[in-house]
């Protein structure tokens, strides 16, 4: 990591957050799911629209996204940044952000996501439809793969073949993803769920059944970034970004070198280098679910445990409320929203956990947070470290 790069440790700072129709929204489209969060996370940071300079957004159904964006909320950006990675895009976002802030590009940069792909009549199936043709994977379409989920059934298989993990186990994640969000109010489904329910669920793609999958909702997150010394005069709690990544090795699941080793292990050595911290350091940890055996590698690879050993780390309640590591404490992908692409949910629960904001779910004393995206078939992966003041002068 050079010293350019380590500077930029907690320069810029998350200033508002907002989400909006998570769950079920009939009647919004993706732009007015959007637009309705990007206004209350600007509100939220104490701002206005015509403050905003920077945008940043991405869509799975629309490849041009930022212009319709700026152009539906008013905007006249400076900085514009709309690469799409799929589910990570909205934490890969961070850093391009904090350069173009730090060069004095814009001073204030929007972070915005919205889909209404469980109530739109254009939705879920239509989407992946819609890839075999926008997004060919030359190696898997031909013999027309059920994916996404095929791909992870394939490296859950694979883990579980390596290092001995079990189908209970890989159900621990969904329990704990389901304790937390009983205890969130905005978590679209929080009936009790027992590992035996897990277990009995309709199989999807074996060995995952229905109950290892996310969900499937609308909803729409965003935030505002700005430079740290602006965020302190801003009515919110600044919480800044101490480091951040993003490492891409693959498209394809069969192109992946190793199918239990992610590049979340790249993504997130460069983001606890760039923070000068380490796993032993983080207080709460958002990681992508959108299936149980992905926060079994997620913690494996960004060093919570060896790899092989995440099921037994996960084991007993461990990630869930009362456990040794709060992991996805908005309930997730898995029990409380996921709309298509769900990196930015992640961020803004790091976020409300570091400002205190969680009620019965709230990690008594966070001042460290990390969140972590992934997008495609365990393709990309972006990782953030997030802190308090206090961490950030540690």
């Amino acid at each position: 990591m050079n010293a350019a790069m380590k500077a930029l440790r907690g320069s810029a700072a998350i200033a508002g957050i907002a989400t909006f129709g998570c769950g079920e929204s009939p009647g919004y489209t993706d732009m007015e799911l959007l637009a309705n969060a990007a206004r209350a996370a600007v509100a939220d940071a104490g701002l206005t629209l015509a403050d905003i300079d920077g945008l940043c957004t991405a869509s799975a159904s629309a490849p041009m996204w930022p212009m319709p964006v700026a152009e539906y909320l008013g905007l006249r950006p400076s900085f514009i940044e709309g690469t799409m990675l799929g589910g990570s895009s909205f934490i890969a976002h961070l850093l391009p952000a904090m350069l173009a802030l730090q060069a004095g590009q814009c001073n204030a940069v929007l972070v915005c996501y919205g889909s209404a792909q469980r109530s739109a009549a254009f939705g879920r199936r239509e989407i992946v439809a819609a890839r075999r043709f926008l997004d060919p994977q030359p190696y898997e379409m031909p013999y027309e793969p059920f994916l996404p989920a095929s791909a992870y059934a394939l490296a859950a298989s694979r883990h579980m073949h390596a290092f001995g993990t079990t189908r209970r186990q890989l159900a621990e994640v969904a329990v704990a993803a389901r304790a937390w969000a009983q205890k969130n109010p905005e978590a679209f489904t929080r009936d009790p769920l027992s590992i035996d329910d897990v277990l009995g669920a309709r199989m999807v793609s074996d060995p995952l059944t229905v109950r290892d999958c996310c969900l499937v909702t609308d909803g729409a997150g965003a935030f505002v970034l700005v430079r740290s010394e602006r965020a302190r005069d801003l009515p919110r709690q600044p919480v800044y970004v101490l480091g951040n990544a993003t490492a891409v090795w693959n498209r394809q699941v069969s192109s992946m070198p190793e199918l239990t080793v992610t590049a979340a292990k790249e993504s997130g050595e460069r983001a606890f280098a760039m923070a000068g911290l380490k796993p032993a350091d983080i207080d709460v940890v958002q990681l992508y679910d959108a299936f149980t055996i992905n926060t079994i590698l997620f913690l494996e690879d960004l060093g919570f445990c060896a790899k092989g050993e995440g099921g037994a780390f996960v084991e007993g309640g461990a990630i869930a409320p009362g456990g040794r590591l709060p992991v996805n404490t908005n309930g997730g992908g898995l029990s409380c929203v996921h709309p298509g692409m769900y990196g930015i949910f992640a961020l803004i629960e790091a976020v409300r956990q570091l400002r205190g904001e969680c009620g019965a779910r709230q990690v008594a004393g966070a001042r460290t947070a990390l969140a972590h995206g992934n997008g495609g078939t365990l393709s990309s992966q972006a990782t953030a470290l997030l802190g308090t003041a206090e961490a950030l002068a540690a």
